[in-house]
Formats: structure tokens, sequence, C-alpha cells
């Protein structure tokens, strides 16, 4: 593989690695707590991210490109899993039923669980905690996980383009 084709490839991990610690930071540093949705929309960043490492520690041959491959797969799933999760804020159609707070494990008696209930902070999953420039957490992440597949993938494409070229 190419410089060129790995800038590709660079730019897409230097995208998501912001995202999600854009998401740290929101959660961490502003208290933004994130639903069940949002939990489940990190999980592409934390596959897909090791994956391009992977990808370009392996280069340009079949494990690297197949690396890259399965990492713009991840992201795709990731913004299809993110269109859910924005389409259920903007009630599109409905979210997970389950979509709320937690109880602590195991309360000793009726008083314990109902200072529990009362304690315990429900997360939505229909409801955007905000939006900058009308979109939520969720829909900003379909943007980002689009531009993080299409960077990887057009490396690959790039990549493939580059070997094929000088066989």
């Amino acid at each position: 593989m190419m410089l060129r084709d790995h800038r590709l490839l660079v730019s897409a991990l230097l995208l998501a690695v912001a995202a999600i610690a854009g998401a740290w930071v929101f959660e961490l540093g502003f208290g933004y707590l994130p639903c069940k949705l949002c939990l489940w929309e990190r999980w592409p960043y934390y596959i897909g991210i090791p994956l391009g490492l992977a990808a370009l520690a392996a280069g340009g041959g079949g494990m690297g490109r197949f690396l890259q491959g399965a990492m713009v797969l991840v992201f795709l799933a990731g913004a299809g899993l993110a269109v859910y999760h924005a389409g259920a804020e903007w009630a599109f159609w409905p979210g997970p039923s389950d979509c709320g707070g937690r109880i602590a494990d195991g309360p000793a008696n009726v008083l314990d669980l109902k200072a529990s209930i009362r304690a315990t902070k429900v997360i939505r999953c229909d409801q955007a905690a905000l939006r900058v420039l009308g979109l939520s957490f969720a829909g900003w992440n379909v943007l980002v996980s689009l531009a993080v597949a299409a960077l990887a993938a057009a490396g690959l494409c790039r990549c493939q383009g580059s070997s094929s070229q000088s066989q």
C-alpha cells in the first residue's frame, strides 16, 4: 500500500478516535449520560478502531485489505444503529421498550427499593439530550460513522486499484 492510501485510513482512524473521545467528553466532562442505544453505538468504535489499526499494521496485502473492509462494514452497521436511534428520537418509529435507568441490585426491602427508584435517573432513548444544528448525538453519529466508513472504503479502493495497476 502506498503512502497516499495510508492517509485515507489514518484519516478514518483519526475521525473515529475524535468521535469516541467527544462522546466521552460530553459524558464525563459535561454530564450528558448516555442511554442504552448511545452505549450500543460506541461498540463500532471499540471494534472498528482496532480493526483499522490492525489493517494499518498489516499493510496493503490481503490481510490488511480484509481488516480494512471489516472496518468499513463495522462502521456501516454503526451508522445503521445510529439511524435507528435518531429515528426513535424523532418519533419515526418506537425505540426499545426497556431503554431507561437501572435499579440497584438486590434492595434489602421495599423502602430501599423505593429509595433506589427515586434516586435513579432515567435516560430515555427516544429523547435527544442535546441538538446541535438540528442533529442529536445519534444524528451526528450517523454522519461520522458514514464518513469513517467512506474514508476507509476509499482507501481500500485506492489500495486495490494501486495493487492491480502494479501487477
